[in-house]
């Protein structure tokens, strides 16, 4: 379950980073919603007490 969670987070860092380096403002929407979901990801990690 560790392992998944972190694949998750990175997965959508990096699709982000592409949508919003590629696309621009033309997927602007679900840029940000890859973004959300990447730090909803994080917070869960911190607030379980697990390592990054």
């Amino acid at each position: 379950m560790n392992g998944i969670i972190n694949l998750l987070i990175v997965l959508l860092i990096v699709g982000w980073l592409i949508g919003f380096i590629g696309f621009g403002a033309a997927v602007g929407g679900l840029i940000h919603i890859l973004l959300i979901l990447a730090v909803i990801g994080i917070l869960y990690r911190l607030a379980t007490g697990k390592r990054l």
